[in-house]
């Protein structure tokens, strides 16, 4: 894996209402960890980093602002200065604020972890490879929930999880890991340092 020095942090709707009982069981307790690795990793390296907060419009909704669910989890807080866009939509990019934000940066590569693989992860993910970016979805920082199909069957949040980052890889993005993502960080920043190509 790797990346230049410009990489951009995607960090999709980590908010409390992701722990809202009406959520369902999820996979991958420990995604909040290693999100919080990567954040930390992006701001000691000064790479760009973008926080998008969902912001439903669904009444009684947990993500509707207002709400208690609406603010991020300590995690994933971020701080002054740092970019946030805010969607009502699975895709981040529906809307002009994300693109925009992306355009200022200058961004050309994404890497993209938070809630949920199968819903706002993976939509963010085939609308960034189809539009010509080069995407990278953090496997370990992302989880999904119990899902029922329209048959009634059941899928457990890893089979929901491991489903939405099949259908991903290879096609509109590259599926990583958080180790992998944090050593690739540090070396697009060493190149940079010393003036390599990126």
């Amino acid at each position: 894996m790797r990346l230049p020095a410009d990489a951009t942090l995607i960090v999709v709707a980590v908010q409390e209402a992701v722990d809202d009982p009406r959520q369902g069981a999820r996979n991958n307790a420990g995604a909040e960890a290693n999100i919080a690795r990567l954040i930390a990793r992006w701001r000691a390296e000064g790479l760009p980093l973008v926080h998008v907060r969902h912001d439903s419009v669904e009444s009684g909704s947990p993500y509707a602002p207002g709400a208690p669910g609406h603010r991020f989890k300590p995690c994933a807080a971020p701080r002054e200065g740092e970019n946030v866009v805010a969607k009502s939509a699975a895709s981040a990019f529906i809307g002009p604020d994300f693109e925009t934000a992306l355009d200022a940066i200058g961004a050309t590569t994404l890497a993209i972890c938070g809630a949920l693989t199968a819903d706002g992860v993976e939509a963010a993910a085939r609308h960034a490879g189809g539009l010509g970016y080069r995407a990278f979805v953090v496997a370990d920082a992302c989880w999904s929930v119990d899902t029922v199909d329209l048959a009634g069957g059941r899928w457990t949040a890893e089979e929901a999880h491991a489903l939405a980052l099949a259908r991903l890889h290879g096609e509109y993005a590259t599926v990583v890991d958080t180790a992998s993502t944090l050593d690739a960080a540090a070396l697009a920043m060493a190149r940079r340092r010393r003036g390599a190509p990126r």
